[in-house]
């Protein structure tokens, strides 16, 4: 999986091109993570929380197996391969997200995230259980899939999380949405110049913006590149962590 964060950095964030037909000079920056998908890795990852938090994840695992039989959620339907996947791409978000957080000064403690294109609830409903202090909003389209997502936060007993049904272009444009969280999160959703039209405006200033994507996203990210421009983001530099490569971009 690889990561792209997109902080805003000017004094207001408006809506982009996307929705209002124009462009807005922002400034954001930029994190590119690829993290190893392993078994070790998923390991690690979970060994990270309590039991109380792993028994939840295993609540996750089973329904999102047991419902995926009757409807489509994930092309994944080994346990283990959905905890390597899912439950470890997902978490590996947390550490580059609040390593760019906190470098911007912002405080890790009671982060609001939406999740865009949520799904089957990823990375949203696994990073609802490893922070309990965030907020966090999962944004589905399909009705079927939002019925599962209330289904999973019932049965996780999540009391941070609400399910939106409707549309990231609709949700974009409402009051009650628009600049409205410290963090947005897609997953495999689209392209990420798309992304960024989409994600963007629901991040207040000085937040981030992060899209997971496939394990090699040079040629979209370079694809993007002008998009990404419009919208204040840029590369800025790439290194490599423990398990994981990252690009930070302003």
């Amino acid at each position: 999986m690889s990561l792209c964060c997109c902080s805003a950095g000017s004094r207001r964030l408006l809506l982009p091109g996307l929705f209002l037909g124009q462009h807005h000079q922002l400034r954001r920056s930029l994190v590119h993570l690829r993290a190893a998908s392993t078994a070790a890795a998923a390991s690690s990852s979970t060994a990270s929380l309590s039991p109380a938090q792993q028994r939840q994840v295993s609540l996750y695992v089973d329904a999102l197996l047991d419902w995926n039989q009757r409807m489509n959620l994930t092309a994944v339907t080994d346990e283990a391969e959905v905890m390597t996947r899912h439950v470890a791409d997902s978490l590996a978000v947390l550490s580059p997200l609040e390593r760019a957080y906190t470098s911007r000064g912002g405080d890790v403690a009671g982060i609001s995230l939406i999740d865009v294109g949520s799904g089957a609830g990823l990375p949203g409903l696994i990073l609802a259980v490893a922070r309990p202090s965030w907020k966090f909003t999962l944004l589905e389209s399909m009705r079927k899939r939002c019925t599962f997502l209330e289904h999973a936060v019932e049965v996780m007993e999540l009391s941070n999380v609400d399910v939106v049904c409707d549309r990231a272009e609709n949700v974009g444009q409402s009051d009650d949405f628009r600049e409205a969280f410290d963090v947005a999160a897609a997953r495999a959703v689209a392209e990420l110049k798309v992304l960024a039209e989409y994600c963007l405006p629901l991040v207040r200033v000085g937040g981030l913006f992060v899209a997971a994507k496939g394990h090699d996203p040079h040629e979209e990210i370079r694809s993007a590149k002008a998009a990404v421009r419009t919208l204040g983001a840029s590369m800025l530099d790439l290194c490599n962590g423990t398990l994981s490569s990252f690009a930070l971009c302003i």
